[in-house]
């Protein structure tokens, strides 16, 4: 009786307990994947036309990047009051738009629509922000699978929430509406005591890597099976029980991942965990800094001037060799004064910085506008998928929506691990893995714009993939290049790119060029002559809904953004070659 207490006990205080429900919880901060299947319906109730629509989508973007509130309560608050803060938002936001869409409320000026839908997806950002801050206190050695999994459910949470959807089987689109207001809120009150820092660093187990294996397995399986169920319901009328049948499927494979917390809990020795310093490696740093001093530094950013061309051409073991001769050598013409060894003001790369030391330097501006011609190119396909998908004869929108959610989570998982091996077998900077995401993206860009058969799928596909490979990368880089200490002001920065793409891409130029052939067509459809003053008329209007058909709705968008990611594609590139030495000093030596 006394083991089956403690038991219960360690298990409530599992850190695997705490990751598999931060899993869940992730799964509620992808609502704004979701923005593609309620646009049209908003749209419809609200007379919206299709520029209207654009900034409901870019206040969505802006409330699921802008997080500083969040990140600031975390450390100032309990998680699960921040997380209640978070639901809260979530239910008040999205609760007040579904009781506009169905009548229930008066009618609110755009401005106001915006913040309301600002405030909803601004929750995202507390479940985001208190699931990373717990998990990553209790796997400090392990933060890269633990970060790309919690992000990957974030990006399927979109498939998740649509196929509980297709259950409700409502003939009224609203109730979309309700189920993202009430449902997150419900999982985050149900969860919410569990997410908290549990000691990890004192329960690591042998058994941990296979358990992470487990997790990857349940996670592809996962996204398989979604797929899966999405394809056979776009091309089968299936009865409503077998669409039961296939969500329970779906809540038993998202159960699944808690056997680890009851295995280890119940069915192990909880004396068996050996603890794992939190700080052992900035302990290090520090003792190593303590004992070369500054000059070591200092010679290493010397011999990047000094150093032949040639040694970067070397393999890893020689080039290190040739590296550190030449540190001695210049150690030692330092000591006996016959050289003067420069002293750089601030940080350099790979070292910490500041956000102010990192806004000077023209490596964070190229990552930022790389970031921002490619996520936002990606984000402007995902804000508009329902208008693309129904100009292009698709009824049902929600499948697309569904897909581009799948690949985005396997894009986030595939470009983490294509980039670590990309740096860890190769001393290659991660970018380069970026570069190839956002060429992928100007291929799937291309194919929206065709409007070929079939050209929809394999759009979504390939957009969804290069999207979330950026959520991978792009962390561990900027942590690369500029350091952990501020990590967070700093990927806080640059996730505004997001909302900045779409702020113009989807704002200015897509909802733009939609209304404006929209207009065309509905001149020639009147038979009236098609002059300016009736197109801009038509345009301009914001009483009568305008809606486009074919290909040509987004054939002109699709083929800027598909230009954008091949801009992008150049910046990565030049980053690429900028910091390669970065890359040889960090990883040439393991490599060796």
């Amino acid at each position: 009786m006394v083991h089956l207490k403690e038991s219960v006990g360690f298990f409530f205080n599992n850190r695997w307990l705490v990751f598999v429900a931060a899993m869940w919880i992730q799964t509620c901060a992808g609502i704004g994947y979701l923005f593609g299947s309620i646009s049209p319906t908003i749209k419809k109730s609200l007379n919206y036309n299709q520029r209207q629509i654009a900034r409901l989508g870019v206040a969505k973007d802006l409330g699921d990047s802008v997080g500083f509130l969040a990140g600031t309560l975390c450390e100032i608050l309990p998680l699960w009051a921040a997380l209640l803060v978070g639901a809260i938002q979530n239910f008040v936001g999205y609760g007040w738009v579904w009781l506009i869409v169905t009548s229930r409320a008066p009618s609110l000026p755009l401005w106001a629509m915006c913040i309301l839908i600002f405030i909803g997806t601004n929750g995202e950002t507390y479940f985001n922000t208190a699931a990373l801050v717990s998990c990553v206190q209790n796997f400090p050695k392990s933060r890269g699978p633990v970060v790309g999994i919690l992000k990957g459910f974030a990006g399927l949470g979109g498939a998740i929430l649509t196929q509980i959807y297709a259950v409700i089987h409502s003939p009224n689109h609203a109730s979309l509406i309700f189920m993202i207001a009430v449902g997150p809120a419900m999982v985050i009150i149900a969860l919410m005591f569990i997410i908290r820092p549990v000691g990890g660093h004192k329960q690591v187990r042998p058994s941990d890597g296979l358990s992470f294996s487990f997790i990857y397995s349940i996670c592809l399986l996962l996204a398989s099976y979604l797929m899966g169920v999405m394809l056979v319901e776009d091309l089968i009328d299936l009865s409503h029980t077998v669409i039961t049948i296939f969500t329970a499927i779906l809540f038993i494979l998202l159960a699944i991942p808690i056997v680890i917390p009851i295995c280890s809990s119940f069915f192990q020795d909880p004396r068996e965990p050996v603890e794992e310093g939190l700080l052992s490696e900035s302990k290090k740093q520090e003792t190593g800094k303590s004992e070369h001093g500054d000059g070591h530094e200092i010679i290493f950013s010397e011999v990047e001037d000094e150093k032949p061309k040639e040694v970067d051409a070397l393999p890893a073991s020689e080039r290190q060799k040739r590296i550190a001769q030449l540190q001695a050598k210049l150690a030692q013409a330092a000591a006996k004064g016959a050289v003067r060894i420069k002293r750089r003001r601030g940080p350099h790369r790979g070292e910490d910085f500041t956000l102010m030391q990192a806004l000077i330097k023209a490596d964070f501006w190229l990552m930022f506008f790389s970031l921002l011609f490619g996520s936002g190119s990606g984000l402007t396909v995902i804000d508009n998928l329902g208008q693309i998908s129904q100009s292009l004869g698709y009824d049902n929108t929600h499948v697309f929506v569904s897909m581009i959610s799948i690949w985005n989570f396997l894009g986030r998982i595939g470009g983490g691990y294509f980039s670590e091996i990309i740096v860890r077998g190769y001393a290659y900077p991660r970018h380069a893995a970026m570069a190839v995401a956002q060429a992928i993206m100007a291929i799937g860009h291309f194919f929206f714009a065709m409007g070929w058969p079939g050209a929809m799928h394999i759009g979504t596909l390939l957009v969804g993939l290069g999207y979330g490979a950026h959520w991978a990368i792009v962390p561990a880089a900027a942590s690369e290049l500029f350091g952990l200490r501020n990590f967070g002001a700093l990927y806080n920065f640059l996730t505004l790119a997001n909302p900045a793409g779409s702020m113009v891409f989807s704002g200015v130029i897509a909802s733009s060029i939609y209304d404006m052939e929209a207009a065309k067509q509905a001149n020639e459809y009147r038979g009236t002559e098609s002059n300016l003053a009736s197109v801009l008329s038509s345009f301009l209007s914001v009483d009568e809904p305008l809606k486009c058909e074919g290909a040509i709705c987004f054939f002109l968008t699709s083929m800027i953004m598909s230009g954008l990611c091949i801009i992008a594609v150049v910046l990565s590139m030049i980053l690429v070659h900028r910091t390669k030495i970065v890359y040889a000093h960090l990883y040439g030596k393991s490599r060796g």
